[in-house]
């Protein structure tokens, strides 16, 4: 029997055994796993051929084969024709001889994050980890290493919990531009690294994003989906991940019986090992209640009732390294991650090495300087859950995806809350070092909260306050001058 199908008959096994079948009903059972709810802050790392172009981001290895694209003319005055140069080459290039797998898990935990993602396969088909499914992979080239689990051992090793993400899923049509041009895409050497690249009309060029948006659209052939849910579940099996985050077009229907499988496939496997695991989706692909809902780059306008999570990046224009990337400050995301938390949810953030394997000068500052808030602010951050209302103020969040780049004027009258073992956290968003009026606290004449004490974070000495009909007033003192949040911990009666 060959391999595939030997895998096949064990996720049939699998999910048979176990407590979880491949129906909603089943996966509703499931719940979020409280190291996750608590965490709040993680890491996503993208990293990967992709960043030896380094020009314009990690979508290079599919807009490189388009003759329409900046990326098309960047690649033949740098590196000559696709047919002679194409992504496969740059893999011998990928060395990442500077990688230190334990100096990046020190560093995401000084930056005071409690979960790290690094992208296993991204859509151009190069996996950063040893698989028996696909020879073009970290280990067998490039830099001859098993990328993913170097960093599984490293995280373990600093407390932090691994978990991982794979974007196979899209690697159906993702190289098909070469097909439409003189190039080694269509070398059937390569057919393994390059994969279906199926030039379907409504896949080629821009019209793949209408596509792979529109869950009734023509989606991947079974063969390709029972080898995507194969690879899926021996990344699994062989490092076995607290958390699985999947990118988007999985919310098409042909993709629905084998995310039904996988999930089930490995919460049973998470059952047997005596762990708690998550799975990160984007738009509907999932039932409600049965994994956590993902905003890439965006956020919500309000409270979710149920846990969800933004992913995001430092860098402004790619998730991968680029020569030209541009940076978010640490005190635009230190706001972001405090309104996401705010309103139930956590943030993970993203990181593009350099193709030694080096972390850049500048995303390493952006997340010291956040180590350095949380150290003093993380009281109300981790291990939180949101209160009644989110914040108070003129300054609001756009919800959907694609909306965190700008960086909002936040005003001394913006608040975020957040709670925890009869505590309410107040942030101040942009304190002057005035008086703080927190209107959400005012005095009520009925049904009121009553107020114990009010301490600064970071500074265990009690702070006066009086509460009158229209605000709680700690008066003003020149430590509540800041370029980031403070919080406030208001104990209760």
């Amino acid at each position: 029997m060959d391999p595939l199908s030997v895998h096949l008959q064990q996720i049939e096994s699998v999910i048979q055994k176990g407590p979880y079948r491949d129906s909603w009903q089943s996966l509703a059972a499931h719940k979020t796993p409280a190291w996750f709810t608590a965490g709040k802050f993680g890491i996503f790392i993208h990293f990967g051929v992709y960043s030896v172009p380094a020009y314009r981001g990690e979508w290079y290895s599919r807009n490189m084969y388009d003759s329409t694209s900046d990326e098309y003319r960047y690649h033949i005055a740098h590196f000559g024709a696709h047919k002679d140069f194409g992504y496969k080459d740059f893999i011998p290039m990928f060395r990442a001889e500077k990688f230190d797998a334990n100096q990046w898990a020190e560093l995401f935990r000084k930056a005071g994050a409690k979960y790290v993602m690094p992208v296993a396969e991204h859509h151009d088909g190069f996996a950063m980890y040893d698989t028996a499914f696909n020879r073009w992979n970290a280990v067998n080239m490039g830099p001859k290493q098993d990328i993913v689990g170097a960093l599984k051992n490293a995280c373990a090793q600093q407390g932090l919990t691994f978990c991982s993400s794979t974007h196979r899923a899209e690697h159906y049509f993702f190289m098909n531009m070469g097909r439409t041009i003189d190039s080694d895409v269509n070398d059937e050497r390569y057919a393994d690294f390059y994969g279906p690249a199926v030039a379907r009309p409504d896949l080629l060029g821009d019209k793949q994003g209408e596509a792979t948006e529109d869950p009734y659209s023509e989606g991947p052939d079974e063969a390709y989906l029972q080898d995507w849910m194969v690879r899926t579940c021996e990344l699994i099996d062989r490092y076995r991940p607290k958390a699985l985050y999947f990118d988007w077009w999985i919310q098409n229907h042909a993709f629905k019986p084998y995310l039904k499988k996988i999930a089930a496939y490995y919460y049973n496997r998470a059952a047997e090992w005596g762990e708690e695991v998550v799975i990160h989706y984007k738009h509907e692909a999932f039932a409600p209640g049965t994994a956590v809902f993902d905003v890439e780059r965006g956020a919500l306008s309000g409270i979710s009732p149920v846990p969800w999570q933004t992913d995001t990046a430092i860098g402004k224009r790619s998730w991968g390294f680029t020569n030209d990337n541009e940076f978010k400050s640490a005190e635009k995301i230190i706001c972001d991650l405090v309104d996401i938390v705010s309103k139930n949810g956590n943030l993970l953030l993203n990181v593009g090495p350099r193709p030694d394997g080096t972390i850049t000068e500048a995303e390493t500052d952006v997340l010291l300087k956040i180590g350095a808030w949380l150290e003093k602010n993380g009281e109300g951050i981790y291990d939180t859950t949101c209160w009644r209302t989110y914040g108070e103020g003129e300054t609001q969040i756009s919800g959907g995806y694609f909306q965190d780049n700008a960086e909002l004027a936040y005003t001394p009258r913006d608040f975020r809350f957040t709670y925890k073992n009869g505590v309410i956290y107040a942030y101040q968003m942009a304190p002057d070092g005035s008086d703080v009026k927190i209107r959400s606290l005012a005095k009520q004449k009925k049904r009121d909260l009553l107020i114990r004490s009010v301490r600064l974070l970071g500074d265990d000495a009690a702070l006066h306050f009086k509460r009158t009909e229209e605000a709680l007033v700690i008066p003003a003192a020149p430590r509540f001058r800041s370029d980031t949040p403070i919080g406030f911990a208001i104990e209760l009666l």
